[in-house]
């Protein structure tokens, strides 16, 4: 099994993840007698999608098959997939159907400079995110709600590793905190399908799996996301509570960039709320500058990335 082709190991996972979280009664089956297994079986699962307990086992164990596109839409069938995790299992098994390159090709992945004017004429809070969830940009707004990213180093720019970072003590007590890391850890398990052996996919699930359980147990769930949006209140002493939606657009490449974008409905006590958060960042902005040895209070006040209730 550790000579199996990577795509063919993620394929196993996920379909082991989706089965375990599948119970007989919701498929039409009777539980019977005591069960080793929370989820479906192996065999029950291969009975309802009309393959051999031999063959279905196979694939789970990452072994060498290369299943059809009917046998596929058998399994989507029986695991009852949604349209994302469904384009999720094909992705992975055509992927195996090919034999993996000698080297593989990877290009640094660049922001385009017309994205970079957008985001600095844009009247809302932006980021991009490189596939792997890397912070690759932001405006000014993002850094007024978000905090500046500039205090970080450069390779802790991630969101995934900033969501799990045991410094920021916080997070755990935000609402919706388990959510927004669902959704960040479906887009990674989203880019992992496509390049399962890419070293920053690679470094940044090996270190949250050693030093978090809750990033293993979320992970372990194998979700997968292409696209997210989603609703989050900040809290900020300095301005009061505000509930910005948040959604995500691709930018131009395949795999590529995206831009997560927070809203407010114009004219609303969040939207003012957000414009007095950016004219308050502005003036910290020119004070900081003007007296750049000093560790001004201004400054110590500013919100930590991802932090924020």
């Amino acid at each position: 099994m550790s000579n199996s082709h990577p795509y063919a190991r993620e394929l196993g996972d996920f379909l082991r993840a989706r089965r375990g979280q599948l119970r007989p009664h919701d498929v039409g089956l009777e539980p019977g007698g005591r069960r080793k297994v929370a989820g479906l079986r192996r065999e029950e699962l291969a009975m309802l999608a009309g393959l051999s307990t031999d063959y279905y086992q196979r694939m789970e164990q990452g072994r060498e098959v290369r299943p059809s596109d009917d046998v596929l839409d058998a399994l989507a069938g029986a695991l009852g997939l949604d349209d994302e995790e469904r384009r999720h299992l094909f992705t992975l098994a055509h992927a195996a159907r090919r034999p993996m390159p000698a080297r593989v090709q990877r290009e640094p992945e660049r922001v385009p400079d017309s994205t970079r004017r957008l985001l600095r004429v844009m009247n809302t809070p932006a980021v991009v995110l490189g596939r792997h969830l890397d912070l690759l940009d932001w405006n000014p707004m993002a850094e007024a709600l978000l905090g500046d990213p500039a205090d970080y180093p450069p390779d802790r720019l991630n969101m995934l590793l900033l969501m799990f970072d045991d410094t920021l003590t916080s997070r755990r007590s935000c609402a919706g905190w388990e959510q927004q890391a669902l959704d960040y850890i479906g887009m990674m398990r989203a880019a992992v399908a496509t390049d399962p052996t890419h070293p920053r996919a690679t470094a940044i699930v090996g270190e949250l799996s050693i030093r978090s359980a809750e990033f293993r147990r979320l992970w372990a769930r194998h979700d997968v996301r292409e696209s997210v949006s989603g609703t989050k209140t900040f809290q900020i002493p300095e301005v009061g509570d505000m509930v910005l939606d948040w959604d995500t657009y691709p930018l131009p490449g395949n795999p590529g960039p995206v831009m997560l974008v927070f809203t407010a409905e114009p004219g609303s006590a969040d939207s003012e709320r957000l414009q007095l958060l950016s004219s308050l960042h502005a003036t910290r902005s020119v004070l900081a500058n003007r007296i750049p040895r000093q560790d001004n209070v201004a400054r110590n006040r500013r919100p930590t990335i991802v932090d924020n209730c």
